[in-house]
C-alpha cells in the first residue's frame, strides 16, 4: 500500500524575499491615484503632475521654494513657548510642545526669514502645520509682528504663507491676542504705504483667517484650499441647512469675492514678484523707519 501512499514533507517555511525597491520612492495621489516617483514631485514643488492635486509642504520648503536660490535669513528661530496657563487635556501642552518639535525642528508653528524674492528683498512668514496643526499662539504672533517691524525698518514688503487650524486654545486668551497684535502691525505697513500680501493654502482656518489672513492687499488662494472660520460642519449643525458643493474652498471664495487670485503652486512664484513690482513702483520714496526691533531670547511669556 506504501506505493499508493505520496509521502509529504513538512514545509518549511521560506525566507521572506527582501525588495529591491527602497521604500519612499514612490507617492500615490490621494485625489486621482496616480503613483507618481517621488523625484518628480519634488520637482513639481509638490503638485500632481496628472490632477494639480496640491499636497502640504512644510515651511521651509515654502521659504526655499519662493526666495531666490533657497537661500534667506532666519530670523527669532529660538522663540519658544514656556506653557504661560499650564494647560492640560489629554496631555500636557508641554508635552505637545516637546513632540511637535521633535517632529518638524521647529521652536513653534511659523519659519521668518528674510531674503530675495525674485530679486525683490522681501520678508516672509510661512507658518508651520505639522506643528500643533500650524496653530497660532503667542510665539507665531510674536514673530510675525517682528517679520512686519523689520520690513518696516527696511521699507521692504511682506508675504504671509499661512497654513493653520487657527489660534491655539492651549494658550487661551493670549492666542486671541495675537489676532490683534498682527492686525495692528499690518495697520502701520499699510499707512507706510508698503505691500502686505497674503497667501491661503490648505487650510486656512479659525483665528488666523479672521485676522491676518484676510488683510492683504492682494489674497493669494491656492487651488481647493479649505479657507473659512469654522469648519463646514459646525457651519451645518449651526445653520441646520445642507451647504453648497465646495462651500469654503478656494474656488468657492474666489467667486464671491473674498479671495482675489487662485493661483497654482508652480506659478505663484511670478505672481506674487509681479504684485510685488506692481505695488512697489508707487510706493513713497522714504527713508528707513527707525523702528526697534527687540532681540530674540529662548522664551516668551506673557
Amino acid at each position: 500500500m506504501a506505493w499508493f501512499k505520496k509521502s509529504r514533507k513538512p514545509i518549511e517555511a521560506q525566507p521572506e524575499k527582501s525588495s529591491k525597491i527602497p521604500e519612499g520612492l514612490w507617492v500615490k495621489c490621494p485625489a486621482c491615484a496616480q503613483v507618481i516617483y517621488n523625484k518628480d514631485l519634488a520637482a513639481s514643488l509638490q503638485v500632481c503632475p496628472k490632477c494639480s492635486h496640491h499636497f502640504r509642504l512644510t515651511a521651509l520648503e515654502r521659504l526655499r521654494h519662493l526666495f531666490d536660490d533657497g537661500e534667506f535669513d532666519e530670523h527669532d528661530a529660538a522663540l519658544a513657548s514656556v506653557d504661560p496657563l499650564e494647560f492640560t487635556d489629554t496631555k500636557p501642552y508641554r508635552s505637545r510642545l516637546a513632540s511637535s518639535r521633535a517632529a518638524t525642528g521647529h521652536q513653534d508653528a511659523v519659519v521668518c526669514g528674510s531674503g530675495r524674492l525674485d530679486g525683490i528683498p522681501t520678508e516672509i512668514a510661512a507658518m508651520e502645520y505639522g506643528f500643533i496643526g500650524g496653530s497660532m499662539g503667542v510665539v507665531v504672533g510674536e514673530k510675525i509682528t517682528r517679520a512686519i517691524e523689520r520690513a518696516l525698518a527696511a521699507r521692504q514688503p511682506v508675504i504671509a504663507v499661512s497654513c493653520s487650524g487657527g489660534a491655539r486654545m492651549m494658550e487661551g486668551a493670549l492666542s486671541l491676542m495675537q489676532m490683534a497684535k498682527i492686525s495692528a502691525a499690518l495697520a502701520r505697513l499699510d499707512r507706510a504705504g508698503l505691500p502686505f500680501l497674503s497667501v491661503l493654502t490648505d487650510p486656512t482656518t479659525g483665528g488666523v483667517t479672521a485676522s491676518f489672513a484676510m488683510l492683504g492687499d492682494l489674497n493669494i488662494a491656492e487651488p481647493k484650499a479649505l479657507i473659512g472660520f469654522a469648519g463646514p460642519r459646525v457651519i451645518e449643525q449651526t445653520i441646520g441647512q445642507r451647504l453648497p458643493d465646495g462651500f469654503q474652498r478656494s474656488e468657492f471664495l474666489l467667486e464671491h469675492g473674498f479671495v482675489d487670485l487662485v493661483v497654482d503652486r508652480r506659478e505663484l512664484k511670478a505672481t506674487l514678484a509681479h504684485a510685488l513690482r506692481f505695488m512697489l513702483a508707487d510706493a513713497p520714496v522714504l527713508p528707513p523707519a527707525a523702528v526697534a526691533v527687540p532681540a530674540a531670547t529662548s522664551d516668551v511669556t506673557a
